[in-house]
């Protein structure tokens, strides 16, 4: 029993390094490419981010902005790119106010390059957690090498002052705290409640980056109530009780928030009719995301094929007694929980309108979709996790052969998508 347990030890530590090495390669691709603006939405975030470390932590005048535009050479003779006048001739962003508010320490001490990786870190970690808690040995190094392998990780962990990446993180790392949280019966109640709590506390962070992200929130807020209601003895009322006021105090502070800033609880900073979604717009994205999505996260087939794999195998009924394996019933529960908040921001985004100009290149379009890289990552792992094997060394290398091949598409892909819209990247 005891070498048993060394062997596992050594086996979960061999695993966490090679997660870390996952995470240092997609720091080798991006930082030693040369940071540009690729795109006006740089500007405008670089703008609200500088002027934070420069105190103004909300507004700006007429004069302050001039200046700032002309200091940053972003619209010079004019406020900000992309900012808008919001009240009593002050100006501000249009862009979800979070992320500057979150890369501004970074700016401040000259390693903004550093922010979206920081996040990035943190949603290895919380993917190795819940991964590993949830599908045993190879899921925590399956589920970091996923999201690590992903182009559109790189495409945009490469541009620090877009927010793309570390709402992405924010989520990658709170579902997968929350993975651990709802499936760690044997932890103690306190343990269990802070971890959630944290868990929380990114997808609320994810949320003020990111608005729309509000439907992945509530998708977590609806799976735990779920978890709770049907099996009240795996998930304590003491244990929910607080993740759900987190999620309540932080939707009031972020209305309070809007209603001082923007004029209105429901109010950002785009003008209405700016930011559309309509049902009609969904045939024409269904038309051309697919290769984009194809190109930026190529795991999104094994995501789809382990929420099918987690289907078939909840509805087979299990050899012995034609009883249901409890395994397979779990599966069930977290495959659903997981491609419930997948598809709510797949599904948000196939009615935006303004991804159906044919004109787009794949980067501008593909951001939208990246704040689900955690959870295909999540679900990948279990298709993954499913390869046979007939010995740990052989399940290591199986593993480790499918983000390898992964990452090196992601890296293709990396430089492909910039190539496409004329941003050359360059060493």
């Amino acid at each position: 029993m005891r070498a048993a347990a060394g062997h596992d030890t050594r086996a979960v530590w061999t695993e966490a390094g090679l997660a870390v090495a996952a995470f240092a390669a997609l720091c080798a691709v991006v930082l030693p490419v040369a940071p540009q603006a690729a795109e006006p939405d740089d500007g405008a975030y670089r703008a609200s981010i500088v002027a934070i470390t420069e105190g103004h932590l909300l507004t700006l005048s007429t004069r302050q902005a001039l200046t700032l535009a002309r200091r940053l050479d972003d619209n010079p003779s004019a406020p900000p790119n992309q900012w808008v006048e919001v009240s009593n001739g002050r100006w501000l962003s249009e862009k979800d106010p979070g992320y500057p508010f979150l890369a501004a320490p970074f700016q401040e001490l000259g390693i903004i390059r550093l922010a979206p990786l920081f996040y990035g870190a943190l949603a290895c970690l919380g993917l190795f957690i819940g991964a590993y808690r949830w599908l045993g040995r190879f899921g925590g190094l399956a589920a970091v090498g996923l999201f690590c392998s992903s182009g559109a990780a790189m495409a945009f962990a490469w541009r620090d002052d877009m927010p793309t990446f570390t709402d992405a993180s924010l989520i990658a790392a709170g579902s997968g705290l929350l993975l651990w949280a709802v499936l760690a019966t044997d932890a103690s109640l306190r343990r269990r409640t802070r971890t959630g709590l944290a868990g929380f506390a990114a997808l609320d962070l994810a949320t003020f980056v990111r608005y729309t992200d509000v439907v992945i929130l509530g998708c977590a807020v609806v799976t735990v109530l779920l978890v709770w209601r049907l099996r009240p003895e795996r998930l304590p009322a003491r244990t929910l009780c607080p993740w759900l006021a987190s999620a309540a105090v932080f939707a009031g502070g972020l209305a309070v928030f809007n209603d001082l800033v923007y004029g209105g609880p429901l109010k950002s900073g785009y003008q209405p009719g700016e930011v559309t979604f309509s049902v009609g717009a969904i045939g024409t994205n269904l038309r051309l995301m697919p290769a984009h999505l194809m190109q930026a996260m190529p795991a999104l087939v094994l995501g789809l094929l382990a929420v099918a794999g987690i289907v078939v195998r909840r509805l087979v009924p299990g050899r012995e007694g034609g009883e249901v394996d409890p395994g397979a019933r779990r599966d069930a529960w977290v495959g659903i929980a997981l491609a419930a908040s997948w598809f709510a921001i797949w599904g948000l985004y196939s009615t935006y309108t303004w991804t159906t100009d044919p004109t787009n290149g794949s980067v501008s379009d593909v951001r939208f979709y990246v704040p689900a890289i955690g959870l295909i990552a999540l679900l990948g792992a279990w298709l993954v996790t499913r390869i046979p094997r007939s010995a740990w060394r052989r399940g290591l290398t199986s593993t480790v052969i499918v983000v390898t091949v992964l990452f090196a598409f992601g890296v293709w892909a990396f430089y492909a998508m910039y190539t496409a819209i004329g941003v050359p990247l360059h060493r």
